[in-house]
């Protein structure tokens, strides 16, 4: 049966401000860049820039920063009639800071945020049953109603042949406690075909007793999380998904996939750049995963695509407005061996 989307993408949006201060402190910047943002939505765009069919399913409130998420993805062509208006609650706001090659703090303003009022009733009223994929984030889980909200989604999603996928987004900050993050979202496996993340996020899915988070420099995108990543990995992939995509920075990605003789490891390979900023890599990334595997690549093409589209986005200024087309993603490769 053949589709109207390749991708619905469930979960948070917001402006992001971005220091036009390269290489200051964040208490001496002095300008911002406005772009759009949010995991979901930063997916969104990264697909549909690529080639894919998107809609969004986020909220926003009756406000102009509302106007401003939903015109931008307008213009990029993503359908956003899905998103409903949450009056008496605020689009979220994020302000980032831009220290290369290893200080990217940032501090997340959801307070009464219209995104984490997503309800069932929305869920319903979206396209799900008509999209190839449904892409979840972890962020989307820490508060009602949003957390019913996207449990129903995954599970209505499974119903109706759409492959859900979760990408981790481990944000610490955002949940009363770092262990809550691992118990939630493993409850969550069950109804998930596919997960994405970084060493780091996988191990906070597994979190048990001790919550050994370590954050530095206020990078709240890039937290350290100990433990057994190939543990983690095995006990993920035990509980649901067939398939895990592990995104290892300049090393590139490794894809696990489950098969009759256990968990298969494929490798590949990164794309090699110069750093400027890393927020908004791991989003063209599962945007590059995304739009492969709905199209019928191989896993490690897909994550290839995935891998040249997060290194483009580092030696960028922000994240949605910098995703590339796959013009700009094959030109970029071409003299480095292609996919």
């Amino acid at each position: 049966m053949t589709r109207s989307y390749d991708l619905l993408s469930m979960g948070r949006s917001s402006i992001d401000l971005y220091s036009n201060d390269v290489g200051a402190a964040f208490v001496d910047i002095t300008s911002f860049a406005a772009y759009v943002g949010g995991c979901p939505t930063n997916i969104s765009v990264a697909a549909q820039r690529l080639g894919s069919r998107t809609a969004l399913l986020t909220a926003v409130g009756a406000d102009q920063v509302g106007d401003f998420i939903l015109h931008f993805c307008q213009k990029e062509g993503i359908e956003t009639r899905y998103t409903p208006r949450k009056p008496g609650h605020r689009s979220s706001a994020v302000v980032l800071g831009i220290e290369p090659p290893n200080k990217f703090p940032l501090t997340y303003y959801r307070d009464n945020c219209a995104d984490i009022e997503l309800t069932i009733d929305d869920v319903l009223a979206s396209p799900i049953a008509d999209a190839q994929y449904l892409l979840i984030s972890g962020t989307g889980l820490y508060r009602e109603p949003s957390r019913s909200a996207t449990f129903f989604a995954a599970e209505y999603a499974q119903r109706h042949g759409t492959k859900v996928v979760l990408d981790i987004d481990f944000r610490p900050d955002q949940w009363h406690d770092p262990r809550a993050f691992g118990v939630t979202l493993r409850s969550l496996l069950r109804s998930v075909d596919i997960v994405l993340g970084t060493e780091d996020e996988i191990n906070a899915m597994m979190m048990g007793e001790r919550a050994d988070v370590r954050l530095t420099h206020s990078q709240v995108s890039d937290a350290r999380v100990g433990g057994d990543v190939d543990a983690a990995i095995a006990t993920i992939l035990s509980m649901g998904p067939k398939l895990l995509f592990q995104k290892r920075g300049a090393d590139g990605s490794r894809v696990h996939v489950v098969s009759a003789s256990g968990i298969e490891r494929l490798e590949a390979p990164g794309y090699p750049v110069e750093v400027y900023n890393i927020l908004g890599a791991g989003d063209a990334y599962a945007g590059g995963v995304i739009y492969g595997l709905s199209h019928g690549w191989e896993y490690t093409k897909a994550a290839r695509l995935g891998n040249a589209c997060g290194a483009i986005v580092v030696t960028k200024h922000g994240c949605a407005n910098f995703m590339p087309t796959m013009a700009e993603v094959e030109a970029f490769v071409a003299p480095l061996g292609g996919f």
